[in-house]
């Protein structure tokens, strides 16, 4: 029996983090921007994939696994017999790090190689990470994301700065943001970005590329706003006990493209709460690991969303 297309698909990376925990010890973790927001959003219940690629040797093998532990649709998972992608994370506090993927696998992905009709299928697409700041592959991104939004396809996309987007991304900021009609971004993001310390400016900079589209403003421990036309709504996280924030970024993005894509008859509002409240839950365990439905909406009660004029 063939299974179903999905209704969602994150298109980009997957890697390995390779984490230094001592002068000569590493621990290696699955991980990519991309790939997290697609487990995030099946772990919601949402029959979901990734579309990448990943190498054919132990590092592609655990995220084979692992993806499939995760529920997601197996058909959009290249393997290729190139080297893996390696996110070497030498220093933990401040975060320091650098990539590994001369000619990797992530840079073979092939988007006619995936299954028949899926265009017509899906609902929801999310663009996001390092994949779009590495070529040929984000070229070929870029043109299946406009594919994607002329065939009716709803494009969310989330930067995810990283030190290798400097001005060259600039091109990519701009496509990308045009076909989107969901951009999630952080603070840090934009002082990335756009190469400056004035937040206002470059989030004005960043909404001036598609005044359009919604924009998900999120803030740490701040909170998050939600930006829709001329509308602004912010949301503060509940006080709960943090025991990791890694992963809540993602959990964010995936909650927001969950709340659209399954009740799109919610307010703005209730958007922006899920999506708090994703990002907070993730926060519960250690590790990227995506947040349940009852564990969302074990906090859920507890975020309240104000609305003002921009």
């Amino acid at each position: 029996m063939t299974l179903p297309l999905p209704q969602f698909v994150a298109a980009g990376e997957a890697l390995t983090d390779m984490i230094r925990t001592g002068p000569q010890s590493w621990d290696s973790k699955v991980g990519g921007a991309t790939w997290n927001v697609a487990r995030v959003v099946a772990k919601l219940g949402l029959p979901s994939a990734f579309a990448g690629a990943i190498s054919q040797d132990c590092f592609g093998d655990a995220l084979w696994d692992a993806s499939v532990e995760a529920g997601l649709d197996t058909r959009f998972l290249q393997r290729n017999a190139a080297s893996p992608l390696l996110a070497i994370v030498h220093e933990l506090h401040p975060p320091k790090y650098f990539f590994v993927g001369d000619n990797s696998a992530d840079l073979h992905f092939d988007a006619a190689a995936l299954p028949a009709g899926w265009m017509q299928a899906v609902k929801w697409v999310h663009f996001c990470g390092i994949s779009l700041a590495r070529e040929p592959l984000a070229s070929r991104l870029v043109t299946l994301a406009a594919q994607l939004k002329a065939a009716g396809a709803r494009i969310s996309y989330d930067p995810n700065y990283r030190a290798i987007m400097d001005e060259r991304y600039d091109a990519t900021l701009g496509q990308m943001a045009a076909l989107a009609h969901l951009i999630k971004v952080s603070d840090e993001d934009l002082l990335g970005l756009f190469r400056t310390d004035d937040q206002t400016a470059a989030f004005a900079q960043l909404r001036a590329m598609n005044p359009n589209a919604a924009v998900l403003y999120t803030r740490g421990a701040d909170g998050a706003s939600l930006y829709h036309g001329d509308e602004v709504w912010h949301a503060k996280p509940p006080k709960i006990e943090v025991v990791d924030t890694v992963g809540a970024g993602d959990a964010s993005a995936g909650g927001m493209i969950y709340s659209l894509a399954t009740s799109p008859e919610r307010g703005w509002d209730d958007h922006l709460r899920f999506a708090v409240a994703a990002g907070a839950a993730a926060c519960l365990a250690a590790g990227a690991n995506p947040p349940g439905l009852e564990a969302i909406e074990g906090v859920l009660g507890l975020i309240v969303a104000k609305d003002s004029r921009v």
